[in-house]
């Protein structure tokens, strides 16, 4: 029996890059996005058996009916793959908007919330029971950017709920981990390769990045350990990147 793999935000970069490794690595993948026409791009790159519905994660509805329609298909769910997130502009917070800052929260953490929430019930009620979640954290919860309040905010708030989710889950087999990203080369990250980013001195420089495919290997890597075995945190960042001793 093929395992199946819900990967949101699935239609660009690190999403779309792990729907096709967890593809070839034997996965059903269902790919969720907010765009149907890249979704359904990534969807015909992955495979026959892919699965694309549109959905926006913020939305409590769009996101029960995303798992119905994954039961009903397909019977179950051993792997959820929360990967949908933005940013906001890099601006002084009193500039900050407050649709700016409702946008980063609702995608980043209600979205990743909901999505869990959802999955915990299908994996207790499922048999075999239980699975395996991965929320996609970033460098940002240890070491932020200038001008980044709600992005940072948002992944410290995922890591707790990766550490939460992966208490709660224990006794239901669920496992719950954590990918913190530096620098993949996606549609976000295309001004640090082309006209620099904002420096802890004021200054801006370029940044090196690296091909979303090693992050997708990575992806795969926890998605493919037993359920008794658990990447709690893994860190996959373009080596010279100023992170380490970062400003």
């Amino acid at each position: 029996m093929r395992r199946v793999a819900l990967v949101t935000g699935a239609g660009s970069g690190i999403g779309r890059a792990s729907a096709v490794a967890l593809s070839e690595a034997g996965f059903t993948v269902v790919l969720a996005g907010r765009r149907p026409e890249p979704l359904g791009a990534a969807a015909a790159e992955v495979g026959d058996d892919a699965v694309a519905i549109p959905c926006d994660v913020r939305d409590p509805d769009a996101v029960r009916t995303l798992f119905v329609e994954i039961e009903a298909r397909l019977g179950r769910l051993d792997l959820l793959f929360n990967n949908a997130g933005t940013g906001a502009p890099p601006v002084p917070i009193e500039d900050l908007s407050f649709a700016q800052w409702t946008a980063v929260v609702e995608t980043n953490l209600t979205g990743t919330f909901l999505c869990t929430q959802a999955a915990f019930g299908l994996m207790k009620r499922q048999s075999p029971r239980g699975g395996r979640i991965i929320n996609n954290g970033s460098l940002s919860a240890w070491v932020p950017r200038p001008l980044s309040a709600p992005y940072t905010a948002t992944k410290h708030a995922i890591t707790g709920l990766t550490r939460s989710m992966s208490l709660d889950g224990r006794a239901h087999d669920i496992a719950c981990g954590q990918i913190d990203i530096g620098n993949a080369a996606t549609e976000m990250t295309v001004p640090m390769r082309t006209q620099g980013v904002l420096q802890p001195d004021g200054s801006s420089m370029l940044e090196p990045t690296i091909d979303p495919a090693h992050v997708a290997r990575a992806v795969v890597y926890m998605a493919t350990l037993p359920l008794e075995a658990n990447v709690q945190f893994m860190t996959v960042m373009a080596t010279k990147m100023p992170f380490v001793g970062r400003g």
